[in-house]
């Protein structure tokens, strides 16, 4: 959990073992994001910006509007959640990155999401 700007940002992650070919290097994992606004103004959520890394250090970026195809209002005292994921070709990665937001009075502002673990369950590392 990390709070910037007054949003509390909360990540839970998952490996998806069906969607996971081992012998592919695909590893599938899934990530529960959780926005609550702890301002007291609605902010609305603009974009995204990942960094993801593998554990062979290998970074990909991935910026774009919104999350999940919404760019949604969050309300004071609210929390928005969706799950999205990533497929990564080691069983081990981090994900880190910032949502651009705007408050109702047209500041802008970066919130920041500290990195959090991708890993395949019962793996040695």
């Amino acid at each position: 959990m990390k709070i910037t700007h007054e949003i509390e940002v909360s990540v839970a992650t998952q490996y998806l073992q069906e969607q996971s070919d081992p012998e592919k290097h695909l590893f599938a994992f899934s990530y529960t994001i959780g926005i609550f606004n702890h301002t007291d103004q609605p902010v609305k959520l603009l974009s995204r910006h990942w960094i993801i890394t593998d554990d062979n250090d290998h970074i990909e970026e991935v910026k774009g509007p919104g999350v999940v195809g919404q760019q949604p209002l969050i309300y004071p005292g609210q929390k928005f959640v969706y799950t999205s994921g990533a497929i990564l070709p080691t069983q081990f990665g981090t994900m880190q990155g910032s949502y651009e937001m705007v408050s109702s009075n047209g500041e802008k502002f970066a919130t920041h999401i500290p990195a959090f673990l991708l890993c395949r369950p019962r793996s040695v590392h």
